[in-house]
């Protein structure tokens, strides 16, 4: 098993006398290679459970352990070391890149904090593999943001996580911003790379047939908590709470639509 969340709890003061629960409670395993798919509505709380699994959040308590080590307990120059092995590619692949940096500076950012010693023809080689693995060319290095597509854009930050070798991915929404066309490419590309890799992936998205396309196992997330959790399967044919029941009747071509097939 590679990560295990126990009693995750993210609370926020909400102003004088309140309190939002983010996060409250939560639970779960998610063994090497495989994919669990985090899904709900706005508001639930999803993006603040994966931000919380990798402490972007501060005020996170619980138990997080990745490879049987408790990742709560580490701080400072522990906790910046440990990040190569947990990654996060963001939602919007517009505002999630620096539009000032290259492409170059952007995807081998990581390499300058976890490895220094590389020598530029180290790093630049480095960084045109892993770009040639998202399916964008060398040549492409000292371009900038604003000179790609979005699906583009994504593809780079992609390349940006995975340049570190993680063995984890935070994937927040990484196709909700893109075009029907252009997300089949990108998912079919983070299966690719799963395979390729053995990445594991917590998958964060409200859009179920991408679910059903991605994920080993299904957890449906309301008010912080999740309330039902299943192999994407049974939960389909199955689901037994009201709310996982009301999420699959909101979409009612869900059963007679294709998964997605490369391109």
């Amino acid at each position: 098993m590679l990560l295990s969340v126990k009693n995750l709890a993210t609370h926020f003061h909400a102003g004088p006398g309140k309190i939002a629960r983010a996060v409250d409670g939560i639970s779960f395993e998610l063994d090497q290679g495989k994919t669990l798919a985090l899904v709900g509505e706005s508001g639930c709380g999803k993006t603040t459970l994966g931000e919380s699994i990798l402490q972007l959040v501060p005020d996170a308590r619980g138990e997080v352990f990745f490879n049987d080590q408790n990742i709560m307990n580490l701080k400072g120059e522990t906790l910046k070391r440990f990040r190569k092995h947990m990654q996060i590619v963001f939602q919007d692949p517009f505002g999630s890149l620096q539009p000032r940096m290259t492409i170059e500076r952007i995807v081998g950012e990581g390499l300058e904090v976890h490895q220094p010693m590389l020598s530029p023809d180290e790093r630049t080689k480095k960084i045109a593999q892993v770009l040639e693995e998202v399916g964008l060319r060398e040549s492409i290095m000292e371009r900038y943001p604003h000179e790609f597509s979005g699906g583009q854009r994504q593809r780079i930050a992609i390349a940006r996580a995975l340049i570190l070798e993680p063995e984890f991915l935070v994937l927040d929404e990484p196709t909700s911003a893109l075009d029907v066309s252009v997300q089949a490419q990108v998912l079919n590309l983070l299966k690719e790379l799963q395979a390729r890799h053995q990445l594991t992936y917590l998958f964060i998205s409200h859009n179920l047939s991408v679910v059903r396309y991605m994920a080993d196992t299904i957890a449906i997330m309301y008010l912080g908590k999740i309330v039902e959790q299943a192999p994407v399967d049974d939960l389909f044919k199955n689901p037994r709470h009201p709310y996982t029941k009301s999420l699959l009747e909101s979409v009612p071509t869900l059963e007679t639509r294709k998964p997605f097939k490369p391109l």
